[in-house]
């Protein structure tokens, strides 16, 4: 029967009959195109270019196979936990394409021995496997469709290989549980990059410190920030359940931590606003000796313009005219005692003036 099956797919070279067994044993059927689990199985490390020039390995599949594996094992996850909370299924779906998980689920599966390598990226705790999977996922959606990546994680991973309610209630979140344990506590956390780097391959590596009240604790490293941090958290938990003396410090540490915080400051700065930027002597001083000026020059020079006022008209020099004039002008009341109804003889003038010359001389 499977001699049938291969001779009517025509394989173009008897070696793919090898491949093709082993991709039906790890998928459950056989492909289609097999040229989508070939780039899904290269490596960066032997990556080669088209005729174009460009690069061919299954980085991009990786990145298609990661989007169908999180709607596909988000639909298992919430038709397996009817009733639960978001918190909770974005949790344990995280658990389940976890690179551990998937790195788990290449070597059991023998995905793992398939991929083509340099060889040397195998030699240490790289993604590799987890890669390769999700490129896998991405390669039975170009090749056969949603459905068929939908039964292959039903029907091959989480019915034979995954206990889906363990995983869920399984807690491997490790800085979470040790933030919680710090709120808890009152005491100060802190993740401190130590270094950056490149391995060999030119994977990036990344190197975290745990730091409880600015006591060290364990470092991690990893090939991403999340891994390095998980690490360095998982290490001070096993840390502080083992050594008592390592809590002892760390809470010493709180203490003149919080000592400090609760002492009283001294010196309280004042809350008065200073105005000596006003001068105000100066000005009260100045304004009393024109106060006192004008007053004296009132009293002094003010009686000349009122006996100008009391003299007729034909007896006023001009200045003395005009100064009445503009007084007048100034003024909301008018004098009317020198303006005559109607037209005076020679005998009213002179009578009138008489009787000025008179009053001054009183």
């Amino acid at each position: 029967m499977l001699n049938n099956l291969i001779d009517r797919i025509k394989l173009p070279f008897r070696k793919e009959k090898e491949l093709f067994s082993s991709l039906r044993n790890i998928i459950g059927f056989y492909p289609h195109n097999i040229s989508y689990y070939k780039l899904a199985l290269m490596h960066k490390s032997v990556m080669r270019r088209n005729a174009k020039g460009k690069p061919i390995n299954n980085e991009r599949l990786e990145f298609l196979g990661d989007a169908i594996l999180d709607a596909i094992v988000g639909d298992i996850v919430y038709q397996h936990f009817p009733g639960k909370r978001e918190g909770f299924l974005t949790n344990t779906r995280s658990k389940l394409v976890q690179r551990d998980t998937l790195n788990k689920l290449a070597q059991s599966l023998g995905l793992s021995k398939l991929i083509l390598s340099s060889g040397r990226s195998s030699s240490h705790n790289s993604y590799m496997g987890g890669n390769a999977f999700e490129a896998l996922v991405g390669a039975i959606y170009l090749d056969r469709g949603y459905d068929a990546c939908m039964a292959f994680m039903k029907n091959r991973i989480l019915s034979e290989m995954i206990n889906i309610d363990k995983v869920a209630y399984k807690e491997v979140n490790f800085k979470s549980k040790l933030i919680e344990w710090s709120q808890k506590n009152r005491v100060q956390l802190d993740f401190k990059m130590l270094n950056q780097k490149k391995d060999d391959n030119g994977s990036p590596t990344f190197s975290y410190e745990v730091l409880l009240e600015g006591i060290q604790g364990c470092s991690g490293n990893g090939y991403s920030k999340k891994e390095s941090q998980q690490l360095a958290s998982k290490l001070t938990l096993e840390k502080l359940r083992r050594e008592p003396q390592f809590i002892d410090e760390v809470f010493a540490a709180k203490t003149n931590r919080t000592k400090m915080e609760e002492e009283p400051v001294e010196n309280v700065p004042t809350t008065e606003a200073k105005d000596d930027f006003i001068i105000t002597k100066d000005i009260d001083e100045k304004a009393s000796v024109e106060k006192h000026e004008n007053t004296f020059r009132e009293e002094v020079f003010d009686d000349k313009p009122r006996r100008n006022k009391r003299r007729p008209p034909m007896y006023r020099s001009d200045n003395e005219v005009k100064s009445v004039e503009k007084e007048t002008t100034d003024t909301d009341e008018f004098d009317l005692s020198d303006i005559s109804a109607g037209p005076q003889s020679k005998e009213d003038i002179i009578k009138a003036a008489e009787e000025a010359a008179f009053n001054e001389i009183q």
